[in-house]
């Protein structure tokens, strides 16, 4: 390939990942007396471009600007911890959680040994009610590189977390523990939910429910991922494997916010597109998923509470009483009313 091809194929693709995070790879540069310009050019990054805070570089770029400083540096931490992590040690990492059963086991087993690589700062997974979260606390004041190390440590678990399990895993958001920086428009990309600035330490929020599914992944895998680990960071996996459940529980949970297909994405998270497109590659569809939390919900009422039809079809997520009596026709045949006489006794 010539060298206008690499260029041309380094650089393909949108430009959305701040400069901010290139210049803190070069300050690890600087701190140990070395010229990051060769992995400069290797990205395909201009120099000039460091000085300009609205520059960005493609997700290829990013990659490969990442694998060279970490090996230039033998540091896949970048000098963002307290120690330096040799090339290599992630993939140690992630091959040690590989055996867990489920991914709550392996997000702990990955966190423990973290620990065990460097104390500072150290990884956490925390679970409180519905919600899990992996939190980062930082005990030194890592001054400029703050960015770099909270945003490449927690996309690099979560990526890796997204791996083990073959699953979109979708987030609730992310606290990050400095100021909104001026590319703070970048983060809606970084971290899919709301990203809140000023916290006490960094974290990611997502649903619990997805501790509880396998690892899919096996040692063939991981030496296939090993390969060209880096782009964990920046994949969006399409597959989101409790999809349907989440519709589910938004469908029963909040019927009333959710009465067409772009309030229920957006509770979600996603585009209606996406969302029609991820329940096709599950099976499934959201009018039949509507149909059967629907008819669940109206018959529970219709036989546990005496609540007047128009009520029960509100509760339902039905818009008025007339639709709801149609719909009910075309799952039993009968009227609401007459479906409820005939099971009562």
């Amino acid at each position: 390939m010539s060298d206008s091809s690499d260029a041309s194929a380094i650089q393909h693709g949108s430009a959305l990942t701040p400069i901010a995070l290139v210049r803190a790879m070069v300050q690890a540069y600087a701190t140990r007396g070395l010229d990051a310009r060769g992995a400069l050019a290797q990205a395909q990054i201009r120099t000039s471009d460091l000085d300009d805070p609205a520059a960005r570089i493609t997700a290829t770029q990013m990659e490969v600007i990442s694998g060279a400083a970490m090996r230039e540096l033998d540091d896949e931490a970048l000098g963002c911890f307290d120690r330096a992590l040799p090339w290599g040690s992630y993939g140690l990492l992630a091959r040690a959680s590989l055996t867990s059963p489920t991914l709550g086991v392996a997000l702990k087993r990955w966190c423990r040994h973290h620990g065990l690589l460097a104390t500072d700062p150290l990884p956490v997974l925390e679970i409180e009610g519905d919600v899990a979260r992996i939190a980062v606390r930082m005990h030194r004041d890592t001054g400029d590189m703050t960015e770099l190390c909270v945003v490449s440590l927690l996309r690099n678990i979560h990526g890796l977390a997204c791996w083990y399990v073959d699953s979109r895993i979708p987030l609730q958001g992310a606290q990050l523990p400095y100021p909104a920086p001026p590319h703070v428009d970048a983060y809606a990309l970084l971290f899919d939910g709301p990203s809140t600035f000023g916290a006490d330490h960094a974290a990611i929020h997502f649903d619990a429910r997805y501790l509880a599914l396998p690892v899919r992944r096996d040692e063939a895998a991981m030496t296939q991922l090993l390969q060209r680990a880096l782009p964990l960071t920046v994949r969006s996996f399409r597959r989101d494997r409790l999809l349907v459940q989440r519709v589910r529980q938004v469908l029963a949970t909040q019927p009333l916010d959710a009465h067409n297909a772009d309030d229920l994405a957006a509770l979600l998270n996603l585009s209606a597109r996406t969302l029609h497109r991820q329940l096709k590659e599950e099976g499934a569809s959201l009018q039949a998923l509507k149909d059967e939390v629907r008819r669940q919900r109206a018959t529970e009422l219709l036989l546990r509470t005496k609540r007047p039809i128009k009520q029960v079809a509100q509760a339902a997520g039905f818009q008025n009483e007339k639709s709801f009596i149609r719909a009910f026709k075309a799952w039993t045949g009968q009227s609401p009313g007459d479906w409820r006489s005939e099971q009562l006794p």
